[in-house]
């Protein structure tokens, strides 16, 4: 191993990109938002989903209990959970179609429910290029403390507030408040001064992507293969005129439909037994 080191450069500038890739951990957990993830095989290894015709719709189910009957011939079920979230069970078919635009109608649905959470991430993305480029302008190499090390698989170069980290299947670029993370087929990129966090990764056909800013914040799964498995949460720390602070979806379905989606709107921002007792109700239908 080399190390060429000039002047004296605290070992917390190293530190920075580690900082920043655990401070994402702990933001998401002391603001309400858990993110969890569990890989998803193929049909084959999970068993294909069942292919269904009329919903199932229980009386109760953990803290939801239905509404009336079902309704549009067996399609549509509707609950109602704790401060009076609501939960709606739909069987989609889709006619040819593909469950990416059956879920892209429901997700435009319930976006009106939080218009801000909405228009605040559409301009936190439309200005994170220019964001991107005055905070380089803004953040020039420093001329002074500077690090350099390099081994076998291992290159940390820094300078001043700027570090770059490259490991096997890890890369850490940050530059004062901003922070850009790879693992393996993960990309985190981070901004302390602008409040957001963008998370995009994919690992065995599995796809995450999660976008936050100040308030808001975005998150999206998908399973690899034929079969549809999705979710979808749109949450917002400010609450709507109706109170709401939470909406999103649950959906799984075979290959060619129908799917069954569970929507959900809540006055908590914590996904919470709510979300998770929509899950069972698209379990019970259609599988896992």
């Amino acid at each position: 191993m080399k190390a060429t080191r000039t002047d004296t450069m605290p070992t917390r500038r190293l530190l920075i990109p580690v900082i920043c890739l655990a401070a994402l951990t702990a933001a998401c957990d002391g603001d309400s938002v858990r993110i969890s993830s569990t890989r998803t095989e193929d049909n084959d290894a999970k068993g294909a989903l069942k292919v269904v015709e009329t919903l199932q719709c229980p009386r109760t189910i953990g803290s939801l209990t239905r509404k009336g009957s079902a309704s549009a011939e067996g399609t549509v079920c509707t609950y109602t959970g704790p401060r009076g979230a609501e939960v709606s069970l739909h069987l989609v078919k889709l006619d040819g179609g593909s469950a990416a635009d059956a879920l892209k109608a429901f997700e435009d649905r319930l976006s009106t429910s939080l218009p801000q959470a909405v228009a605040q991430l559409r301009a936190a993305s439309a200005e994170g290029a220019a964001a991107a480029a005055d905070a380089e302008a803004a953040h020039p190499p420093a001329s002074g403390d500077r690090a350099s090390v390099s081994a076998p698989g291992v290159d940390i170069q820094a300078e001043g507030d700027d570090a770059t980290v490259r490991l096997p299947g890890l890369h850490i670029e940050s530059k004062g408040d901003e922070a850009s993370v790879r693992i393996g087929g993960f990309h985190i990129d981070a901004s302390d001064g602008e409040g957001s966090v963008n998370i995009e990764g994919s690992e065995g056909g599995d796809n995450v992507s999660v976008q936050a800013n100040q308030d808001a914040a975005e998150i999206r799964t998908s399973a690899g293969g034929g079969a549809t498995r999705a979710s979808w949460i749109l949450t917002d720390n400010r609450p709507s005129e109706a109170g709401w602070r939470l909406v999103g979806y649950e959906a799984r379905g075979p290959a060619g439909g129908p799917i069954v989606v569970a929507t959900v709107r809540s006055r908590d921002r914590d996904r919470g037994s709510v979300f998770e007792d929509a899950k069972d109700l698209v379990a019970l239908n259609v599988g896992e």
